[in-house]
């Protein structure tokens, strides 16, 4: 009789463990689609000097992100990044920041959060502060300059109903309309003036030319989903046709799988760790006001999982083509007067390109909401 060979002559456990290790393995799964060389969610000037800087003082500070080199005429478009509860340091969402920079966009952070020692109440009126200073300050930069006319505000998280609080208080506040605001997986909104939260306040003031997107993910998405919808709803200046909401699908088809948590939106960049930004001085004698602590400025320990989660995030093609792609496809859009409706009816918008295999990748959900009949019929 002939010996065996090959993997005939392995025994039956071994055979066992390899089949195993073929299943598992990951070498054979498809890839996740890369990100676009140009245009929308695209690679951007990659040979360009990304300037980090901080405006305002050291307790009250904003962290600017732009290319090096003088502002285009007109100035640059303004795209002011509001984090996440317990997320202050610009690295956790540095991916996507240095997206912006690169695609020449004025990027702003207001550090409207010290961690442990900021009530979420009093978040609104810092943000607003620290932003309307930022603009004032840059404006006669020569690099920098703020366009104010074109004016988008990304939220994630609490940094979403924030997002859309600046929006309706934009006129009380003498800060310039957004053209866009755009908000991922919201959070964070306060049931009423007594409980912990954001306060998402009277929306009526939101300006009717704004373009209000919001996105959620399928993961985790019970809240986001009502938050988002709330956000939606409670705008009532704002006309349904300038409205959207996003959907983004988790898909395991390949390896890594794509998978839309609240999280999902950060993209760590080490590069744009705050802490490597020097703050520039408090005015000479000036003391900071006399801190009260209160329980609502610690972080639970849900929130501090999710701090976790968005800290070591890192950017995929959710991030690229869910997130990336669909805010410079509504900024683009608000910026030319256009509304949300042209942006659900263009395939491109939705489309999340094909795994490696040629398999496409679950596209976006799009819809337009439901308008009530009455905003008298809206229960809050």
């Amino acid at each position: 009789m002939r010996p065996k060979s090959g993997l005939a002559a392995l025994p039956w456990p071994a055979l066992g463990l390899l089949a195993a290790l073929s299943v598992a393995a990951p070498a054979s799964a498809a890839a996740p689609p890369t990100q676009p060389t140009d245009g929308p969610g695209g690679v951007g000037d990659k040979a360009a000097t990304i300037t980090k800087r901080a405006v305002g003082r050291a307790s009250a500070a904003t962290y600017a992100f732009y290319k090096a080199g003088p502002a285009p005429e007109g100035g640059r478009p303004v795209a002011v990044f509001l984090h996440a509860w317990g997320a202050p340091n610009p690295q956790a969402y540095g991916a996507w920041i240095d997206h912006l920079a690169r695609h020449g966009w004025l990027v702003l952070f207001p550090r409207f959060q010290e961690v442990n020692r900021t009530r979420p109440a009093d978040a609104p009126a810092i943000a607003a502060r620290l932003l309307k200073s930022a603009l004032s300050d840059l404006a006669g930069d020569a690099d920098a300059r703020p366009d104010p006319e074109r004016l988008a505000l990304i939220g994630h998280l609490a940094g979403a109903p924030l997002a859309a609080h600046l929006a309706a208080e934009a006129a009380k506040e003498g800060l310039p309309a957004p053209k866009l605001v755009y908000v991922v997986m919201p959070g964070g909104i306060a049931r009423d003036a007594k409980s912990r939260g954001i306060p998402l306040g009277d929306l009526d003031g939101m300006s009717p030319k704004t373009l209000l997107v919001t996105v959620i993910g399928d993961r985790d998405a019970r809240a986001a989903d009502a938050a988002a919808r709330r956000i939606l709803r409670d705008a009532h200046s704002v006309p349904p046709e300038r409205k959207l909401l996003v959907r983004a699908l988790s898909d395991d088809h390949g390896f890594p799988a794509l998978t839309a948590t609240l999280a999902s939106p950060a993209g760590l960049d080490a590069a744009y760790d705050g802490g490597a930004i020097k703050l520039p001085p408090d005015p000479p004698g000036e003391k900071p006001p006399p801190f009260r602590w209160s329980a609502d400025m610690a972080l639970s320990g849900e929130q501090t999982t999710l701090v976790s989660q968005i800290n070591n995030a890192r950017a995929d093609s959710l991030d690229f083509l869910a997130f990336w792609r669909t805010f410079d496809m509504a900024a683009a859009a608000a910026f030319a007067g256009k509304d949300a409706q042209s942006l659900k009816n263009d395939p491109a918008f939705s489309d999340m390109r094909r795994w490696g295999d040629g398999w496409p990748v679950k596209r976006l959900g799009v819809e337009t909401p439901k308008v009530p009949a009455t905003p008298a019929a809206v229960q809050r």
